[in-house]
């Protein structure tokens, strides 16, 4: 089971960026898929998550700025990042559930830098 995260880069504040995250192994169709990010210094936190319905989760701080989806037949999750800001400055990670409290997959980070 591996979960490929991708997507991350260098953006000016006020840029895009598109975050891809590949299962494969297994099929992750039931459980709920997050983003997560950990600066330097701070503790790893969620970013964003979907649960199999396709309801969503944000954290207040991208509200409004983030769209997290998710593709069931590529079995891919999406964060797509607008609005970005220095702080936002993180490396991403993508995990699975089995639940948006329990998290059992993780995937390798991506590290994404927004410059002011």
């Amino acid at each position: 089971v591996q979960l490929q995260a991708s997507g991350g880069g260098s953006v000016q504040a006020g840029g895009s960026l598109r975050l891809s995250c590949l299962a494969s192994g297994r099929s992750f169709r039931t459980y709920p898929m997050g983003w997560f990010r950990q600066a330097p210094g701070k503790r790893r936190e969620l970013v964003a998550a979907i649960t199999s319905y396709g309801s969503t989760i944000y954290a207040d701080s991208v509200k409004g700025r983030f769209t997290i989806s998710r593709d069931y037949a590529k079995n891919t999750v999406f964060l797509q990042m607008n609005s970005l800001k220095h702080e936002d400055t993180a490396v991403y990670s993508c995990a699975a559930g089995p639940s948006t409290t329990s998290w059992e997959y993780w995937g390798q980070g991506t590290q994404v830098t927004v410059s002011s």
